[in-house]
């Protein structure tokens, strides 16, 4: 397998170079960009052009090689080497309360026979991105490894994109299906967020929707511990999400991130499910706690002492709540990974509202927040 990663600041860069793309023939491509080229039709049609399967999202920020950057497009172009393929599949998602069924019906069209992997793009707002795995899980195998995430508008909230062969549009899931004997995957997921304050337990829920922690508000009891931060919800959301524990009071690793607020309701829209059998309690971070995240994420591959010589591609997703908490030193998690990985490493993926991915090569996949993923896609001769 061959990978080469990308960055092009314009759509004019992207198609100066679209030539070069074609000739090395990939299998594959994917596009992590700004919403903005998702809107002009001559993204597509160029993509397309280079290769017949291109998929991509929108996003809260690109990763490039060791670099983090905005407004800009971070390309892949993946080449097979043996007879591994790829198969793209996408189904509308017509809104929030269709996540189960959207995932389910994805599922259904994916042929199990031989499948190693699947990548998967989803809008970030307007979801729920916990259904949608359990729809998925309806008909794959507990041996198959999912990873990807949930589409950014650089904390808008309010317009995602995903693209797949037949075009772009802001109500769409893909999933790009891998098969091949030769193929191997690797995953890893870790947050670096610290808990504070008592776990409170989750007394009105539906779905992802929190209405009371402790027969209180939720939102009277969030907006008690954000004080002045609560004028800025729900963007000021991202840096104070909830950890999930169990029936017994013990964390699970999975955070939940609010994405809106209901006044009227009292309640929290959060990006994946949370059940009254739970508890939840807040979480903050610093910049050097989340960097001993990424240190640990990227640990939970590397500690495997696999043989890296050859080409391997490492795809990163990493949440908008991290960027916004570690400002200008963004970049030194992603350094982090870079450092770490000894052998020919390629490296890219997009800053999300939802992290999808097993925790260090568990089966079961998860939708994280606040975490930093990684699935690293290898091929053997």
């Amino acid at each position: 397998m061959l990978s080469k990663t990308s960055f092009f600041t314009s759509l004019e860069e992207l198609q100066s170079e679209a030539e070069a793309l074609r000739v090395f023939s990939p299998s594959l491509i994917i596009a992590f960009a700004s919403p903005a080229f998702f809107v002009d039709p001559a993204f597509h049609k160029t993509l397309i052009e280079i290769c017949d399967d291109c998929v991509g999202c929108s996003t809260a920020g690109e990763i490039s090689g060791n670099r983090v950057f905005e407004n800009g497009i971070s390309l892949v172009a993946i080449r097979f080497s043996t007879q591994a393929h790829i198969k793209i599949h996408h189904t509308p998602l017509p809104n929030m309360q269709e996540s189960f069924n959207a995932g389910e019906s994805l599922a259904s069209n994916i042929n199990t026979e031989g499948l190693k992997g699947i990548y998967l793009l989803a809008p970030g707002v307007d979801i729920n991105g916990s259904a949608l795995l359990e729809g998925l899980a309806t008909h794959l195998s507990n041996d198959v490894g999912i990873s990807g995430g949930l589409a950014g508008d650089y904390g808008a909230f309010e317009q995602t994109y995903v693209m797949h062969p037949d075009g772009v549009d802001s109500r769409s899931i893909t999933a790009v299906a891998f098969y091949g004997e030769h193929l191997s995957f690797e995953h890893s997921a870790h947050g670096g967020w610290r808990s504070f304050g008592p776990a409170r337990a989750v007394t009105s829920s539906t779905a992802n929707q929190l209405f009371a922690l402790d027969g209180r508000p939720a939102l009277d009891i969030y907006k008690d511990y954000l004080g002045e931060y609560a004028n800025d919800l729900p963007a000021s959301g991202l840096l104070f999400p909830f950890e999930v524990l169990n029936e017994e009071g013990k964390p699970t690793q999975i955070i939940r991130t609010i994405l809106g607020v209901d006044e009227a309701s009292k309640s929290l829209t959060l990006a994946g499910e949370v059940k009254t059998s739970q508890y939840l309690r807040l979480m903050h971070a610093s910049k050097d706690d989340l960097i001993n995240g990424a240190h640990k994420a990227i640990s939970g591959i590397t500690n495997k002492n696999l043989n890296l010589d050859s080409d391997s591609l490492a795809l990163v997703t990493s949440c908008v709540g991290r960027k916004l908490v570690m400002g200008d030193r963004i970049e030194e998690e992603i350094e982090e990974i870079d450092q770490q990985f000894k052998g020919k490493v390629c490296i890219a993926g997009f800053y999300s509202y939802g992290e999808i991915s097993p925790f260090l090569n568990k089966t079961q996949c998860e939708l994280h927040n606040q975490t930093l993923t990684i699935m690293l896609l290898r091929e053997a001769h």
